[in-house]
């Protein structure tokens, strides 16, 4: 991949990193490399309003989850750019088209190795 294009993709990445960060921020996460969600407390003890608060708080621990798992592939990226390995798909070792790349610029496996990972082929 040529610099211009690495160049324009860490740009991409750095603002998706930026992006991720804020949302773990919002959500109350102090550490962005474990679970730490603030629990929603209503104030109230009924049971409906524990229940509710439950609810929300799984959620947001899935949400959580999820940022998290982003982020790292997001800086895992950053690091491939670094190496001069970005854009290579760690499975054929063939390039990843752009079209992906735009479209998921964390990404490191290219369509045909991804179908087959998820069987959709």
């Amino acid at each position: 991949m040529d610099n211009t294009k690495s160049e324009y993709f860490k740009e991409k990445l750095l603002a998706e990193k930026e992006r991720i960060s804020q949302e773990l921020d919002d959500l109350g996460s102090k550490d962005k490399n474990k679970m730490d969600a603030t629990y929603p407390e209503s104030g109230s003890n009924s049971d409906d309003d524990n229940a509710a608060e439950i609810s929300e708080y799984a959620d947001i621990i899935s949400i959580e989850a999820r940022l998290q798992s982003e982020l790292k592939d997001v800086e895992k990226a950053l690091g491939s750019i670094e190496k001069g390995e970005y854009g290579i798909c760690k499975y054929c070792h063939k390039e990843i088209d752009d079209k992906r790349l735009e479209a998921r610029p964390a990404s490191t496996s290219c369509i045909a190795c991804k179908k087959v990972l998820t069987q959709e082929l």
